[in-house]
Order: C-alpha cells, then structure tokens, then sequence
C-alpha cells in the first residue's frame, strides 16, 4: 500500500499544509482547486470552472490519463445564482464522461473572488 504525495509546479506554489494530489492504488485524489492567482479570479463561474478543469487536464496528462478517467467531483460553490451556466459549462467539459459529483453551497472560500472551488478523484 504505497501512497505518493505530489505537486506540479504549474499549478503553483502550495503555501498551505497541503498537497496537490495523493495517489494511493493507482487513484488519485486532489486537494481543492480554484482559480486563485489566474486571470479568471475575477471573473465568472463559467472562467473559473473551465481554469479549474484546465488544471486537471494538466495532473491527467502528467499521469497519462484523460478526463474519461474521473470518476467523482466535489464542487464548493457560493453562490447559486449561475448554476444554469455551471451546468452547462459541466455538460461541455465532460462530455460522455459525466462522473459522480457532490455540489455543496457554501457561505464562502478563502478568497472573495472566488465562486467555485472543485475536488476530483481521479482513476489511474
């Protein structure tokens, strides 16, 4: 039972006590990615949930997998006035592969700019 700890260095610097994913028996699990620190900070759920998933593409190929490979989604979302848009903004990522998912209202995240905040547990 080996467990890997691991961070990319293009997702940035973790400055918390935290990890970016954790591999244990060939499943990955992230920590909470949000838009912090990108352009789409500022903006809109639809921006910051495709900066999200730009991410996860990024551990998939490090890993040589797809997206097809996510099997559950936590999403931390404060407000739900876009959810139409978060919707269908999901539809358009996944595709065929639609995963498990949790949606979970929150008061808010670290930051205020910030409207989504997505955990993903990844098949490898």
């Amino acid at each position: 039972m080996r467990i890997q700890r691991k961070n990319y260095n293009e997702l940035g610097e973790v400055l918390g006590p935290y990890t970016h994913s954790v591999i244990h028996n060939n499943t990955l699990y992230t920590s909470g990615l949000t838009a912090f620190g990108r352009s789409a900070q500022e903006q809109g759920i639809e921006a910051q949930t495709r900066t999200i998933f730009a991410q996860l593409k990024h551990i998939c190929k490090v890993h040589k997998v797809t997206l097809k490979n996510l099997i559950k989604v936590t999403l931390f979302v404060s407000d739900f006035s876009e959810m139409d848009l978060l919707r269908t903004t999901l539809f358009d990522l996944y595709g065929d592969d639609i995963p498990a998912s949790s949606l979970i209202k929150i008061d808010a995240l670290f930051c205020d700019d910030l409207k989504i905040e997505i955990e993903a547990i990844i098949a490898l």
